[in-house]
Protein backbone atom coordinates (compact mmCIF):
# COMPACT_ATOMS: atom_id res chain seq x y z
CA UNK A 1 0.00 0.00 0.00
CA UNK A 2 1.58 3.45 -0.99
CA UNK A 3 0.82 6.33 1.80
CA UNK A 4 -0.32 8.59 -1.16
CA UNK A 5 -2.89 6.11 -2.30
CA UNK A 6 -4.58 5.92 1.07
CA UNK A 7 -6.16 9.59 1.98
CA UNK A 8 -7.08 10.38 5.41
CA UNK A 9 -10.12 11.82 6.40
CA UNK A 10 -9.57 15.62 6.75
CA UNK A 11 -10.68 15.83 10.75
CA UNK A 12 -10.98 19.45 12.84
CA UNK A 13 -11.34 19.22 16.24
CA UNK A 14 -13.53 21.36 18.49
CA UNK A 15 -10.62 21.45 21.11
CA UNK A 16 -8.04 23.80 20.96
CA UNK A 17 -4.50 22.22 20.80
CA UNK A 18 -1.16 23.75 20.40
CA UNK A 19 0.11 24.00 16.49
CA UNK A 20 3.10 22.02 17.18
CA UNK A 21 1.72 19.37 19.27
CA UNK A 22 3.03 15.52 18.36
CA UNK A 23 -0.54 14.56 19.49
CA UNK A 24 -2.96 15.64 17.22
CA UNK A 25 -6.51 14.87 16.31
CA UNK A 26 -4.95 12.67 14.11
CA UNK A 27 -2.80 10.60 16.99
CA UNK A 28 -4.82 10.04 19.42
CA UNK A 29 -2.39 7.97 21.18
CA UNK A 30 -2.84 5.43 24.51
CA UNK A 31 -0.69 5.63 27.55
CA UNK A 32 -1.18 4.96 31.74
CA UNK A 33 -1.20 7.98 34.02
CA UNK A 34 -2.28 8.56 37.41
CA UNK A 35 -2.59 12.26 39.49
CA UNK A 36 -2.77 12.65 43.41
CA UNK A 37 -6.91 12.00 43.12
CA UNK A 38 -6.21 9.57 40.26
CA UNK A 39 -4.94 6.27 40.73
CA UNK A 40 -2.99 5.00 37.42
CA UNK A 41 -5.33 4.16 34.61
CA UNK A 42 -5.80 4.22 31.04
CA UNK A 43 -5.84 7.50 29.46
CA UNK A 44 -5.62 9.04 25.62
CA UNK A 45 -3.50 12.38 24.61
CA UNK A 46 -4.83 15.20 22.49
CA UNK A 47 -2.56 18.47 22.72
CA UNK A 48 -1.43 18.96 25.97
CA UNK A 49 -4.35 16.88 27.54
CA UNK A 50 -5.18 13.26 28.39
CA UNK A 51 -8.67 12.15 28.02
CA UNK A 52 -9.84 9.74 31.79
CA UNK A 53 -11.32 6.92 29.79
CA UNK A 54 -12.01 5.21 33.16
CA UNK A 55 -14.02 7.66 34.60
CA UNK A 56 -15.14 8.30 30.83
CA UNK A 57 -16.27 4.65 30.87
CA UNK A 58 -17.75 4.55 34.22
CA UNK A 59 -20.06 7.75 33.41
CA UNK A 60 -21.65 5.44 30.64
CA UNK A 61 -20.04 7.70 27.33
CA UNK A 62 -18.85 4.57 26.16
CA UNK A 63 -22.09 2.13 26.35
CA UNK A 64 -22.00 1.85 22.42
CA UNK A 65 -18.77 0.41 22.11
CA UNK A 66 -20.09 -2.82 24.29
CA UNK A 67 -16.66 -2.49 26.16
CA UNK A 68 -15.63 -5.24 29.01
CA UNK A 69 -16.06 -3.78 31.91
CA UNK A 70 -13.43 -1.22 33.66
CA UNK A 71 -11.41 -2.03 30.40
CA UNK A 72 -9.65 0.90 31.26
CA UNK A 73 -9.37 1.37 35.20
CA UNK A 74 -6.17 -0.87 34.54
CA UNK A 75 -2.55 0.11 35.12
CA UNK A 76 -1.04 -1.29 31.87
CA UNK A 77 -2.40 -1.23 28.30
CA UNK A 78 -2.07 -5.00 28.15
CA UNK A 79 -5.84 -5.88 28.83
CA UNK A 80 -6.97 -2.79 26.17
CA UNK A 81 -4.32 -3.88 23.43
CA UNK A 82 -5.52 -7.35 24.35
CA UNK A 83 -8.74 -6.69 22.35
CA UNK A 84 -6.81 -6.58 18.99
CA UNK A 85 -6.96 -3.84 16.69
CA UNK A 86 -10.14 -3.75 15.37
CA UNK A 87 -11.33 -3.03 18.97
CA UNK A 88 -8.71 -0.25 19.53
CA UNK A 89 -9.47 1.33 16.53
CA UNK A 90 -12.64 1.44 17.34
CA UNK A 91 -12.30 3.06 20.63
CA UNK A 92 -9.37 5.37 18.46
CA UNK A 93 -12.27 6.50 16.16
CA UNK A 94 -14.77 7.21 19.21
CA UNK A 95 -12.84 9.87 20.85
CA UNK A 96 -12.06 11.21 17.26
CA UNK A 97 -15.47 11.61 16.47
CA UNK A 98 -16.02 12.80 20.06
CA UNK A 99 -13.48 15.42 19.56
CA UNK A 100 -14.83 16.67 16.10
CA UNK A 101 -18.36 17.05 16.86
CA UNK A 102 -19.61 20.30 17.92
CA UNK A 103 -22.76 18.58 19.94
CA UNK A 104 -19.78 16.29 21.65
CA UNK A 105 -20.72 14.85 24.94
CA UNK A 106 -17.16 15.55 25.97
CA UNK A 107 -17.74 19.80 25.66
CA UNK A 108 -19.95 18.65 28.81
CA UNK A 109 -17.75 17.48 31.13
CA UNK A 110 -13.98 19.37 31.48
CA UNK A 111 -13.13 16.73 34.74
CA UNK A 112 -12.43 14.19 32.21
CA UNK A 113 -9.41 16.61 30.74
CA UNK A 114 -6.42 15.97 32.63
CA UNK A 115 -3.38 18.29 32.00
CA UNK A 116 -0.52 15.87 31.40
CA UNK A 117 2.11 18.15 33.19
CA UNK A 118 -0.19 17.62 36.18
CA UNK A 119 -0.46 13.99 35.67
CA UNK A 120 2.56 11.30 36.29
CA UNK A 121 2.60 8.74 32.72
CA UNK A 122 3.62 5.47 33.81
CA UNK A 123 4.87 2.19 31.82
CA UNK A 124 2.34 1.74 29.27
CA UNK A 125 2.56 -2.13 29.00
CA UNK A 126 3.41 -5.03 31.64
CA UNK A 127 6.54 -5.90 29.66
CA UNK A 128 6.75 -9.52 29.34
CA UNK A 129 9.61 -9.57 27.02
CA UNK A 130 12.22 -7.83 25.39
CA UNK A 131 13.90 -8.41 22.30
CA UNK A 132 16.27 -5.84 20.42
CA UNK A 133 17.02 -6.63 17.07
CA UNK A 134 19.92 -5.12 14.82
CA UNK A 135 18.09 -3.96 11.10
CA UNK A 136 20.00 -1.03 9.97
CA UNK A 137 22.65 -1.39 8.07
CA UNK A 138 24.13 2.12 8.07
CA UNK A 139 24.46 1.09 12.24
CA UNK A 140 25.85 -2.31 11.38
CA UNK A 141 28.20 -1.10 8.71
CA UNK A 142 29.34 1.57 10.73
CA UNK A 143 30.10 -0.30 14.22
CA UNK A 144 31.36 -3.18 12.06
CA UNK A 145 33.81 -0.69 10.11
CA UNK A 146 35.62 0.21 13.48
CA UNK A 147 35.68 -3.57 15.24
CA UNK A 148 36.65 -5.23 11.84
CA UNK A 149 37.90 -4.99 8.21
CA UNK A 150 36.08 -2.05 6.96
CA UNK A 151 35.69 -4.03 4.11
CA UNK A 152 34.14 -7.08 6.05
CA UNK A 153 32.26 -4.45 8.20
CA UNK A 154 28.68 -7.38 8.57
CA UNK A 155 29.17 -10.43 9.35
CA UNK A 156 28.22 -13.15 6.65
CA UNK A 157 24.42 -13.70 8.23
CA UNK A 158 23.73 -9.82 8.45
CA UNK A 159 22.02 -9.99 4.95
CA UNK A 160 19.98 -13.39 5.26
CA UNK A 161 18.62 -12.56 8.28
CA UNK A 162 17.56 -9.57 10.86
CA UNK A 163 20.19 -10.50 13.95
CA UNK A 164 18.77 -10.16 17.28
CA UNK A 165 19.10 -10.76 20.83
CA UNK A 166 16.45 -11.19 23.88
CA UNK A 167 17.29 -8.54 26.19
CA UNK A 168 15.83 -8.33 30.01
CA UNK A 169 12.23 -7.07 30.21
CA UNK A 170 12.55 -5.85 34.23
CA UNK A 171 14.83 -3.41 33.33
CA UNK A 172 12.30 -1.18 30.98
CA UNK A 173 11.67 1.91 32.17
CA UNK A 174 9.25 4.83 31.25
CA UNK A 175 10.82 8.52 30.30
CA UNK A 176 12.17 10.66 32.57
CA UNK A 177 13.15 7.69 35.16
CA UNK A 178 16.62 8.38 35.86
CA UNK A 179 19.34 5.18 36.07
CA UNK A 180 22.85 4.41 37.62
CA UNK A 181 25.73 4.59 35.43
CA UNK A 182 26.58 0.79 35.63
CA UNK A 183 30.20 -1.13 36.91
CA UNK A 184 31.21 -4.45 35.43
CA UNK A 185 34.44 -6.33 33.92
CA UNK A 186 36.23 -4.28 31.12
CA UNK A 187 39.56 -4.37 29.34
CA UNK A 188 42.11 -2.04 30.65
CA UNK A 189 44.97 -0.28 28.47
CA UNK A 190 47.39 -3.30 28.89
CA UNK A 191 44.14 -5.45 27.81
CA UNK A 192 44.05 -7.53 31.00
CA UNK A 193 40.07 -7.36 32.67
CA UNK A 194 39.54 -4.96 35.55
CA UNK A 195 36.25 -4.56 37.18
CA UNK A 196 35.41 -0.83 38.05
CA UNK A 197 32.63 1.83 36.74
CA UNK A 198 31.53 2.57 32.81
CA UNK A 199 33.28 5.22 31.10
CA UNK A 200 32.18 4.50 27.93
CA UNK A 201 28.05 4.94 28.45
CA UNK A 202 26.14 5.29 25.26
CA UNK A 203 22.58 6.03 24.07
CA UNK A 204 21.01 4.03 21.08
CA UNK A 205 18.16 5.45 18.88
CA UNK A 206 15.55 2.85 18.52
CA UNK A 207 12.17 2.53 17.95
CA UNK A 208 9.81 -0.55 19.37
CA UNK A 209 6.56 -2.30 18.62
CA UNK A 210 4.37 -3.67 20.87
CA UNK A 211 2.94 -7.23 20.87
CA UNK A 212 -0.98 -7.23 21.23
CA UNK A 213 -1.95 -11.05 21.61
CA UNK A 214 -0.61 -14.34 22.45
CA UNK A 215 0.46 -17.04 20.15
CA UNK A 216 0.80 -20.85 20.88
CA UNK A 217 3.82 -21.89 21.56
CA UNK A 218 4.95 -23.67 17.45
CA UNK A 219 2.78 -21.12 16.24
CA UNK A 220 4.91 -18.69 13.49
CA UNK A 221 3.70 -15.43 12.13
CA UNK A 222 3.68 -14.54 8.57
CA UNK A 223 4.71 -11.47 7.28
CA UNK A 224 1.39 -10.84 5.41
CA UNK A 225 -0.67 -11.00 9.18
CA UNK A 226 2.20 -9.49 11.08
CA UNK A 227 1.00 -5.75 11.73
CA UNK A 228 -2.36 -7.90 13.17
CA UNK A 229 -0.25 -8.91 16.08
CA UNK A 230 1.02 -5.04 16.60
CA UNK A 231 -0.37 -2.42 18.83
CA UNK A 232 1.29 0.23 17.97
CA UNK A 233 4.76 1.74 18.42
CA UNK A 234 6.70 3.68 21.01
CA UNK A 235 10.29 5.27 21.24
CA UNK A 236 13.34 3.30 22.62
CA UNK A 237 16.61 4.24 24.08
CA UNK A 238 18.72 0.94 24.27
CA UNK A 239 21.43 2.49 26.56
CA UNK A 240 25.11 0.84 26.21
CA UNK A 241 27.64 0.55 28.22
CA UNK A 242 30.31 -0.02 25.60
CA UNK A 243 33.43 -1.28 27.81
CA UNK A 244 31.54 -4.02 29.24
CA UNK A 245 29.91 -4.78 26.22
CA UNK A 246 33.18 -5.20 24.17
CA UNK A 247 34.58 -7.58 27.13
CA UNK A 248 31.61 -9.82 27.57
CA UNK A 249 29.98 -9.75 23.81
CA UNK A 250 32.08 -13.39 22.60
CA UNK A 251 30.43 -15.44 22.09
CA UNK A 252 26.68 -14.64 22.88
CA UNK A 253 26.30 -11.32 23.00
CA UNK A 254 24.82 -8.44 25.02
CA UNK A 255 24.47 -9.10 28.64
CA UNK A 256 25.53 -6.59 31.19
CA UNK A 257 26.74 -3.68 29.09
CA UNK A 258 22.62 -3.58 28.03
CA UNK A 259 20.70 -5.05 30.50
CA UNK A 260 20.99 -2.11 33.17
CA UNK A 261 18.40 0.21 31.64
CA UNK A 262 16.20 0.50 28.58
CA UNK A 263 13.87 3.38 27.95
CA UNK A 264 10.59 3.72 26.17
CA UNK A 265 8.17 6.63 25.27
CA UNK A 266 4.79 6.27 27.45
CA UNK A 267 2.20 7.16 24.76
CA UNK A 268 1.60 3.89 21.98
CA UNK A 269 0.96 5.35 18.70
CA UNK A 270 -1.70 2.67 17.03
CA UNK A 271 -0.64 1.17 14.16
CA UNK A 272 -4.16 2.83 12.60
CA UNK A 273 -2.29 6.32 13.06
CA UNK A 274 0.92 5.34 11.54
CA UNK A 275 -0.43 3.86 8.37
CA UNK A 276 -0.30 7.12 6.76
CA UNK A 277 3.40 7.00 6.82
CA UNK A 278 4.46 3.40 5.61
CA UNK A 279 7.23 3.79 2.84
CA UNK A 280 9.01 1.77 0.72
CA UNK A 281 12.63 0.62 2.73
CA UNK A 282 15.72 -0.31 0.80
CA UNK A 283 15.95 -2.65 -1.60
CA UNK A 284 17.51 -6.04 -0.24
CA UNK A 285 20.71 -6.54 -1.56
CA UNK A 286 20.35 -10.57 -1.88
CA UNK A 287 17.49 -12.54 -2.37
CA UNK A 288 15.23 -13.28 0.69
CA UNK A 289 14.35 -16.63 2.41
CA UNK A 290 10.40 -17.03 1.46
CA UNK A 291 9.12 -16.24 5.09
CA UNK A 292 11.10 -12.99 5.12
CA UNK A 293 9.35 -12.11 1.39
CA UNK A 294 6.44 -9.24 1.79
CA UNK A 295 4.53 -6.97 -0.39
CA UNK A 296 3.59 -3.24 -0.14
CA UNK A 297 5.36 -0.57 1.49
CA UNK A 298 6.81 -2.15 5.43
CA UNK A 299 8.86 0.98 6.56
CA UNK A 300 7.64 4.38 7.74
CA UNK A 301 8.57 7.54 6.86
CA UNK A 302 9.16 9.01 10.83
CA UNK A 303 11.78 11.97 11.43
CA UNK A 304 14.11 11.47 14.78
CA UNK A 305 16.21 13.14 16.32
CA UNK A 306 18.60 12.78 19.78
CA UNK A 307 19.29 15.81 22.18
CA UNK A 308 22.18 15.74 24.82
CA UNK A 309 21.87 18.01 27.42
CA UNK A 310 24.64 18.49 30.26
CA UNK A 311 23.93 19.05 33.71
CA UNK A 312 22.77 22.88 33.96
CA UNK A 313 23.70 23.76 29.83
CA UNK A 314 21.63 23.96 26.82
CA UNK A 315 19.97 21.48 24.40
CA UNK A 316 21.84 20.20 21.88
CA UNK A 317 20.54 18.03 19.16
CA UNK A 318 23.41 16.02 17.54
CA UNK A 319 21.48 13.41 15.81
CA UNK A 320 18.97 13.81 12.67
CA UNK A 321 17.58 10.18 11.38
CA UNK A 322 14.88 8.43 10.08
CA UNK A 323 13.07 4.89 10.55
CA UNK A 324 12.89 4.25 6.44
CA UNK A 325 16.17 3.78 6.68
CA UNK A 326 15.47 0.39 8.70
CA UNK A 327 17.11 -2.41 5.96
CA UNK A 328 14.92 -5.45 8.24
CA UNK A 329 11.29 -3.88 8.96
CA UNK A 330 8.87 -5.03 11.54
CA UNK A 331 6.89 -7.32 9.15
CA UNK A 332 10.10 -9.27 8.95
CA UNK A 333 11.67 -8.75 12.29
CA UNK A 334 8.35 -10.62 14.04
CA UNK A 335 7.98 -13.42 10.98
CA UNK A 336 11.77 -14.09 12.04
CA UNK A 337 11.22 -14.09 15.97
CA UNK A 338 8.43 -16.48 15.53
CA UNK A 339 9.20 -18.52 12.48
CA UNK A 340 11.01 -21.51 14.67
CA UNK A 341 7.77 -21.86 16.24
CA UNK A 342 8.89 -19.12 19.25
CA UNK A 343 5.70 -17.67 20.97
CA UNK A 344 5.09 -14.15 21.93
CA UNK A 345 2.44 -12.92 24.48
CA UNK A 346 0.63 -9.08 25.00
CA UNK A 347 3.08 -6.80 26.11
CA UNK A 348 6.02 -7.74 24.75
CA UNK A 349 8.69 -5.16 23.49
CA UNK A 350 10.22 -5.62 19.95
CA UNK A 351 13.08 -2.95 19.48
CA UNK A 352 14.50 -1.72 15.80
CA UNK A 353 17.95 -1.56 16.90
CA UNK A 354 19.89 2.00 15.90
CA UNK A 355 18.73 3.12 13.32
CA UNK A 356 21.17 5.14 11.60
CA UNK A 357 21.16 6.63 7.98
CA UNK A 358 23.82 7.76 5.45
CA UNK A 359 24.64 11.18 6.51
CA UNK A 360 27.91 11.58 9.37
CA UNK A 361 24.65 13.36 11.46
CA UNK A 362 22.51 10.48 11.20
CA UNK A 363 24.81 8.03 13.30
CA UNK A 364 22.33 6.52 15.58
CA UNK A 365 24.77 6.50 18.85
CA UNK A 366 27.90 8.45 20.11
CA UNK A 367 29.83 5.16 19.40
CA UNK A 368 29.62 6.18 15.52
CA UNK A 369 29.38 9.85 16.07
CA UNK A 370 32.57 9.78 17.67
CA UNK A 371 34.41 6.68 15.50
CA UNK A 372 35.02 5.06 18.86
CA UNK A 373 35.65 7.77 21.04
CA UNK A 374 38.40 9.21 18.98
CA UNK A 375 36.89 12.33 17.21
CA UNK A 376 34.75 13.98 20.15
CA UNK A 377 31.73 16.00 19.48
CA UNK A 378 31.03 19.57 20.10
CA UNK A 379 28.72 21.30 22.37
CA UNK A 380 27.20 24.42 22.91
CA UNK A 381 29.19 26.66 25.39
CA UNK A 382 32.53 24.65 23.98
CA UNK A 383 31.51 21.61 25.75
CA UNK A 384 32.99 18.20 24.17
CA UNK A 385 31.41 14.20 24.58
CA UNK A 386 33.09 11.21 23.58
CA UNK A 387 30.17 9.38 25.95
CA UNK A 388 27.79 10.19 28.40
CA UNK A 389 29.10 11.59 31.15
CA UNK A 390 26.95 11.85 35.22
CA UNK A 391 23.79 14.06 34.62
CA UNK A 392 23.72 14.04 31.16
CA UNK A 393 20.04 14.24 29.86
CA UNK A 394 19.39 12.15 26.32
CA UNK A 395 16.01 13.28 24.71
CA UNK A 396 14.99 11.42 21.72
CA UNK A 397 12.14 13.10 19.46
CA UNK A 398 9.75 11.12 16.84
CA UNK A 399 7.33 13.06 14.34
CA UNK A 400 5.94 12.49 11.08
CA UNK A 401 3.75 14.42 8.27
CA UNK A 402 2.21 13.82 5.52
CA UNK A 403 0.55 16.96 3.92
CA UNK A 404 -1.89 17.72 6.65
CA UNK A 405 -1.92 14.77 8.96
CA UNK A 406 0.69 15.21 11.87
CA UNK A 407 1.46 12.93 14.53
CA UNK A 408 4.42 12.84 16.99
CA UNK A 409 5.70 10.23 19.68
CA UNK A 410 6.24 12.55 22.33
CA UNK A 411 10.09 13.35 24.18
CA UNK A 412 11.76 9.98 25.39
CA UNK A 413 14.07 11.35 28.47
CA UNK A 414 16.45 9.54 30.45
CA UNK A 415 19.57 10.95 33.00
CA UNK A 416 22.77 9.04 33.46
CA UNK A 417 22.99 9.49 37.65
CA UNK A 418 26.68 8.48 39.15
CA UNK A 419 27.37 5.00 39.93
CA UNK A 420 25.84 3.64 43.39
CA UNK A 421 28.77 2.48 45.61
Amino acid sequence: MNKKDDPVQQLTAWKEVPADTDFTIYNIPFGVFSTPRRTARVGAAIGNDIIDLSAMQAMGLMEDLELENNLFAQNSLNRFIGMGNDGVNRVRAFIQKLLTEEDSSLREYPSLFVKQENAVLHLPVEVNDYTDFYSSREHATNVGKLFRDPDRALLPNWLHLPVAYHGRSSSVVVSGTGFHRPKGQMLDLHKDPVFRVSSRLDFELEMAFIINRDTPLGHSIDTTTALDHVAGMVLLNDWSARDIQAWEYAPLGPFLGKNFATSISPWLITTDALRPFLTEGPKPEIEQFPYLQFSGHANYDIDLEVSLIPEGGEENVIVKSNSKYLYWNIRQQLAHHTVNGCNVRTGDILATGTISGPQSSSCGSLLELTKGGKKPIKLKNDLKRTFLEDYDTVVMRGQAQQGSVRIGFGPLTGQVLPALG
